[in-house]
């Protein structure tokens, strides 16, 4: 989803049955299948940080989630992963809300398959914090911490981290994945150069297989 126009991220990049020949015969592509940052953001030492860029709102986002959930479950101990949600308009500013508040209760994990079904396959907009408190309710979150969780300074801080971090990673457009402070790479990219189209979870399998590749090249750096 393009921070611009919020048109579909696949429909203005070629989807692809592979990666193309540069892919599967020589690895990722700089340029191609992955971005690299000049200069790269500062970084934890012993610590590789993938962060993944989303919006609860944005359709490719959400069918990226499965491939991200099963891929975290078996990182390394080297790697350190998060979610990031930006903040490209006013709604999305208030879903980002959301994400932090329900991180602050620490319930954001068990809440985000029903905060996804309900915004994808329900059709509800939960774009003010008094619908999101009454859909977060039978979840078992309390209403009234919810409300002060998402007014608290804590998640306006945190909100506002998320848009430095965005804005370092250049950030246009999401899912993105940035690692190690230095490259950037997504479901997007994993399809550049190629011409047949490719379901979009198999898109999502090809970006993180890129990103294991550039996480040993952070590795190999260290």
């Amino acid at each position: 989803m393009k921070r611009r126009h919020f048109s579909t991220l696949l429909a203005t990049t070629p989807l692809a049955a592979t990666t193309g020949t540069a892919l599967a015969q020589g690895g990722p592509v700089e340029g191609r299948h992955y971005v690299v940052l000049n200069p790269p953001l500062a970084s934890t030492p012993g610590k590789i940080e993938v962060v993944e860029f989303f919006w609860y709102g944005c359709p490719h986002c959400y069918a990226f989630e499965p491939a991200v959930e099963a891929w975290t479950k078996q990182l390394p101990a080297d790697v350190a992963f998060r979610k990031v949600h930006v903040a490209f308009r006013a709604n999305v500013k208030i879903h980002q809300r959301m994400f932090y508040a329900l991180e602050a209760l620490g319930k954001e994990a068990a809440a985000r398959p029903a905060i996804f079904s309900a915004m994808h396959q329900q059709g509800l907009a939960l774009d003010d914090a008094k619908s999101q408190a009454k859909f977060l309710a039978p979840l078992g979150i309390d209403p009234v911490k919810y409300q002060e969780a998402y007014n608290s300074f804590g998640v306006v801080t945190k909100c506002q981290q998320a848009e430095k971090l965005s804005e370092a990673y250049r950030i246009d457009g999401v899912p993105c994945i940035g690692i190690g402070g230095r490259f950037l790479t997504s479901p997007g990219h994993a399809g550049a150069g190629a011409s047949q189209r490719l379901p979009e979870h198999e898109l999502g399998q090809k970006a993180l297989q890129i990103t294991d590749f550039l996480i040993q090249r952070v590795r190999s750096k260290a």
